[in-house]
């Protein structure tokens, strides 16, 4: 029986690849007993029976003739024909004999965890509909909620955008980079003592994913330089097989076609069997706001600016639900891990201002800070300060079968530094040789397993601009906050006080002064320029504010 089967195999694979099953195309009606959906070119054949779960055995297979064959009168009535039948059966035993001859790709990659990590721009801890916003509609980011895990102590580097972002790439606390504020133009770079971007040459997350066999994109924002800066390195050498993006340096990508370039991305690799790691590093929300007709008659009651608010946040709610939506259609829910979080707290002062409009080099004019509503959820601070409302950041976690469904964790600290090495664990990347990160893995407490004492502290340097706390550090359950002169000191007990309210330095003076101490010494680590590689040719030649070859991507209409 089975030399029959192979020979049937044989004599049938040609045509079975070439029939016009069409994309997508059901095979049987939804409602079948058997349950059956074939995708052609590759995709997994679920929703309740996917590839992996094929039978390999031919005997078996065989076997299970009869009971298609039974099937063929159901089938009928239902208006499946009998040949259809024969060509599920015959394409089954054609996947056993030959399972990757269908989608191609290396067997050590088939079920690699897919990753998709979703980093808004300026999103506030309670501008979701889970964390209790009276307004916002934020569906889409709540089912991740529903079916994963909740992190309300998850915190970012910094508060501010780009030393936020060197610190999930890399790994490490930005300040190694003297990467403190936001990347611009390359004279206020200079005058901050900034680089001009992260060096290229810095072992970073997707060129630790690319050798572990993964396909690695990124869409959106990037803003791991400038897009002012027209000798910046591309994201594709930080380790990006494909990119399309704005505030970096070449042609910028409009900031609504994010999701659509990636559900593309999670597609191609799909037919290809190739696991993927995609950074969907969205605009949202951000100033210019950038709003659309429709999205703004959705809130038909609200004034200008929470109007405008509200409309973008749904917008890139939107756009997460339509990502969501490819993931189910291309059955790979179920094997990818979708994150979701923000690089810092919102902006402005939370209080609604005039309605005006501004432009962006990057992404064109919109409206501006007088509709920078966003909220913290009670913690103190907003974006550019290392306080809680700055640093504390939403971070949802949707793993089927892996990360519990429905669970908030409010008990586990986990900072922007350790997706490094937990996001490589999940993958199976090793570190590279000499490569020490500032963070730890948390797989284990992703899965649901109290996250262990820390070994290391976490350490923040913040905008020397900027008013409030300079430096931080946390050290077990105890955060010191202090200025640039390691005077004004704050002491948070943050088991007990999560949102940092209450001071206990003159109840705590001995945990004061440890911390204070090995704070001191991260500084005497930390270097007193940046890196001469990472300097913009413009450094050494008079220019102006922007360089005079970039344009509007688009005309704005603020009466939208």
């Amino acid at each position: 029986m089975q030399n029959n089967c192979v020979t049937t195999i044989c004599r049938t694979r040609k045509r079975i690849v070439n029939s016009n099953l069409g994309n997508n195309s059901k095979l049987f009606p939804a409602n079948h007993p058997l349950k059956m959906t074939i995708f052609y070119h590759g995709l997994p054949v679920g929703p309740d029976y996917s590839r992996d779960q094929l039978p390999s055995s031919m005997p078996f297979l065989a076997g299970t003739c009869e009971s298609f064959y039974m099937s063929v009168r159901v089938s009928q009535q239902e208006g499946t024909s009998v040949k259809n039948v024969v060509t599920i059966l015959l394409l089954m035993l054609f996947l056993a004999a030959d399972p990757l001859a269908v989608v191609g790709g290396d067997p050590a990659n088939a079920r690699k965890t897919n990753i998709v990590f979703i980093f808004a721009d300026d999103w506030g801890w309670g501008d979701l509909g889970c964390h209790g916003h009276p307004y916002l509609k934020t569906p889409n980011i709540d089912r991740l909620a529903k079916e994963g895990t909740d992190f309300h102590r998850f915190t970012v580097a910094s508060g501010v955008c780009s030393p936020s972002r060197t610190a999930v790439m890399t790994g490490h606390f930005p300040a190694r980079y003297n990467i403190d504020g936001h990347f611009a133009w390359v004279p206020s770079n200079a005058k901050r003592g900034m680089p001009d971007w992260v060096n290229p040459s810095t072992p970073t997350l997707p060129k630790m994913l690319q050798s572990a066999g993964y396909a690695t994109a990124h869409f959106g924002k990037w803003h791991l330089a400038n897009n002012m800066i027209p000798d910046s390195p591309l994201p594709e050498e930080y380790g990006y097989d494909e990119y399309a993006a704005f505030n970096c340096a070449g042609e910028q990508m409009p900031v609504h076609q994010d999701a659509a370039r990636a559900i593309a991305f999670m597609k191609k690799n799909a037919a290809a069997n190739k696991p993927f790691f995609i950074n969907l590093w969205m605009h949202e929300p951000h100033t210019p706001f950038h709003t659309l007709p429709e999205y703004r008659r959705r809130f038909p009651e609200l004034d200008d600016a929470d109007n405008v608010y509200a409309s973008v946040l749904s917008h890139a709610d939107d756009r997460i639900g339509e990502l969501l939506a490819a993931l189910d259609r291309l059955n790979l829910s179920d094997n990818t891990l979708v994150i979701f979080s923000s690089d810092n707290g919102p902006a402005g002062t939370g209080k609604a201002g005039k309605l005006t409009t501004m432009y962006d080099s990057a992404t064109g004019e919109g409206f501006g800070i007088g509709c920078s509503v966003g909220t913290t959820g009670g913690r103190n601070g907003r974006k550019a300060s290392i306080l809680q409302g700055g640093i504390g950041v939403p971070f949802i976690a949707r793993w089927p079968g892996k990360i519990k469904a429905g669970t908030i964790d409010d008990t586990s600290w986990i900072s922007a530094v350790d997706l490094l090495p937990t996001l490589c664990e999940i993958a199976g990347a090793s570190l590279p040789a000499g490569y020490q990160p500032d963070g730890m893995s948390h797989v284990a407490t992703l899965q649901g397993t109290p996250a262990p004492v820390r070994e290391k502290p976490l350490f923040w340097r913040g905008v020397p601009s900027r008013n409030g706390p300079l430096y931080s550090i946390l050290d077990r359950k105890w955060r010191l906050l202090t200025d640039v002169n390691f005077e004004a000191l704050e002491l948070h007990d943050v088991d007990e006080d999560p949102l940092e309210q209450d001071n206990l330095i003159s109840s705590h003076p001995a945990i004061t002064n440890e911390l204070l101490a090995k704070l001191r010494t991260w500084h005497t680590t930390l270097p007193e320029m940046p890196d001469p590689e990472c300097f913009s040719k413009y450094r050494d030649e008079k220019v102006g504010p922007m360089p005079p070859e970039l344009k509007p991507l688009f005309q704005f209409d603020p009466s939208r």
